[in-house]
This record gives structure tokens, C-alpha cells and sequence, in this order.
């Protein structure tokens, strides 16, 4: 008897806080799923072909098709929603339309916002210039973390107020989508919350979920092998 492959495949690496959020959902629903490594940086032809912003990651459904761009999907969003319909229960999508329309719009600052500070100013500074032999950028992530970030932590910590989830009474697209993103700036640097109470507690409660520690910790093992210990930035 031989085990049928998922028809879900996940193309990037798990290193990228995006691959992250789409396992973390397919976690989630018990969708099963396998995750095939592209370097975005050199990427093959065939890759290309099915990643109009040469980004990951892309999903493809075997379902549909086994090769080409028919049965894919690029950007995490479009195929985090794709997942929700083919796989609707348990539901990561408030089914109250206000709850709905804020949980994407959190989505949405995580995805660009909350990215680009910590990826850009922390991530990339740190660990592409060790991955390059080069010294890391310490003084940068330092800049980002002590004037580009507050404000930015300070609203997401502000969006949650007394509650426990971003949206809705439940777990949804909002809650993966910011603890996947800011856990990118924690694989490469101590990352106190401290001053962020609501935020620091749903950052724990997240981290605590299968859904994120499994992929986290994945991208966590590959990044100790170029930088064993994290920086301080404060």
C-alpha cells in the first residue's frame, strides 16, 4: 500500500514567515499538505511560470493539476482564502461581517506594515548578511526596532484591547497572520514585549498553538545553523 501525496503542495521555504501563515491554516483544518523548497532568489523556470510576482509562496492543488499554472495560486492571502473554501471547518473567517472585513484589514497591516518594518529592518539585515559571510547589520535592526517599530507594536497591542483574539470571539486569519509575521524578527533577535501587554499575551498564546510552533520551530532549526544565538536590540 503506498501513501497517496497531498493534494495540497506549499512552494517556498519555511523561513518565510508567508509559508508559515498558509501551513499554520492548513494546520488548523487538518488539510494535509506537503511544502517543496524554492529559492526565490534563483528560482527554476517552471517556477516562474506560476508566480506572477516571482514571491512565495505558491500553492498548488494536485486536485486540479499535477504541473503547469493550472491548479495554482500565488500571494499567502489569495491561497489562505482558496484553503478556507475547500476546506471550511473549522472556519478561520468571522462569519460576522464586521469581525470579517477587521480581520482581513489586520491581515493586511501584518502582510505589509508589521512585514516590511521587521523583515526589512530586522530580518534581512541580520541573517542575509550572515548567509553571505558579511557582518550583520546590527545597527539597523537596532534603528528599526527602537523607531520603526513602536508605533507599530503599540497598534497592534491597542487592536486587541481586553480581548483574546483580533477579530470575532474565535481564532481567525487575523491571529495566524500577525503571530507568523512577528515571529520572523524572533528568529534572529530577543524580542521583548514588555511594553505591549495584550500583545505579548496573545503572542504566547499563539506561539503555544501546533499550528505555529510546528512550522516555527522548522524555520527556527535551519536559522541556528548560520546564527546560533540571537541578538539583543535593546
Amino acid at each position: 500500500m503506498t501513501d497517496t501525496p497531498a493534494d495540497l503542495v506549499i512552494y517556498g521555504s519555511p523561513v518565510s514567515p508567508f509559508v508559515r501563515k498558509v501551513a499554520a491554516v492548513a494546520i488548523e483544518k487538518g488539510a494535509a499538505f506537503e511544502i517543496e523548497a524554492v529559492n526565490v532568489f534563483d528560482p527554476p523556470e517552471w517556477f516562474r511560470e506560476i508566480s506572477p510576482m516571482k514571491r512565495i509562496p505558491v500553492l498548488r492543488d494536485r486536485s486540479i493539476a499535477e504541473e503547469g499554472p493550472d491548479g495554482t495560486i500565488a500571494d499567502s492571502s489569495a491561497i489562505c482564502g482558496y484553503i478556507e473554501r475547500k476546506h471550511p471547518s473549522p472556519s478561520l473567517y468571522c462569519s460576522d461581517a464586521y469581525a470579517h472585513g477587521r480581520a482581513l484589514m489586520i491581515e493586511e497591516y501584518a502582510d505589509t506594515t508589521l512585514a516590511m518594518a521587521g523583515g526589512l529592518g530586522i530580518f534581512r539585515p541580520i541573517f542575509f548578511a550572515v548567509k553571505k559571510g558579511e557582518e550583520p547589520d546590527v545597527a539597523k535592526a537596532r534603528d528599526t526596532w527602537a523607531n520603526t517599530m513602536p508605533p507599530i507594536l503599540a497598534w497592534l497591542d491597542s487592536a486587541l484591547g481586553d480581548a483574546e483574539f483580533y477579530a470575532g470571539d474565535a481564532l481567525s486569519i487575523a491571529d495566524i497572520t500577525v503571530a507568523c509575521v512577528l515571529m520572523q524578527i524572533a528568529l534572529v533577535a530577543h524580542m521583548p514585549l514588555d511594553a505591549y501587554p495584550a500583545l505579548a499575551a496573545h503572542y504566547e498564546r499563539m506561539r503555544a498553538r501546533p499550528s505555529i510552533a510546528g512550522p516555527y520551530d522548522k524555520a527556527d532549526r535551519f536559522i541556528r545553523k548560520a546564527l546560533p544565538e540571537r541578538f539583543d536590540l535593546t
